[in-house]
């Protein structure tokens, strides 16, 4: 899975004109992972949508993404997640 799955990301990114190296794979993983299991599972790719649209409009450096996925995933926690 990993190899398709970096393919993917590869492909995507090439798609939408983005450095697959700033891509945090795992990182992303875990935050929907978080979502999926304290709120539930559709809220998992609309929430990682969301906290990519809202670091894209704070500038969308490396410490945005960062800080905006603690937050969602301090939130998704607190609901009784993993």
């Amino acid at each position: 899975m990993t190899d398709a799955l970096d393919t993917w990301t590869g492909e995507v990114c090439a798609a939408l004109g983005l450095d697959p190296s700033v891509v945090d794979r795992d990182l992303v993983l875990g935050l929907a992972r978080d979502v999926a299991h304290g709120v539930a599972r559709p809220a998992a790719p609309l929430t990682a949508f969301l906290v990519g649209l809202a670091a894209g409009a704070q500038g969308g450096d490396d410490a945005t993404v960062r800080r905006l996925m603690a937050t969602v995933t301090e939130l998704a926690l607190a609901r009784g997640g993993a």
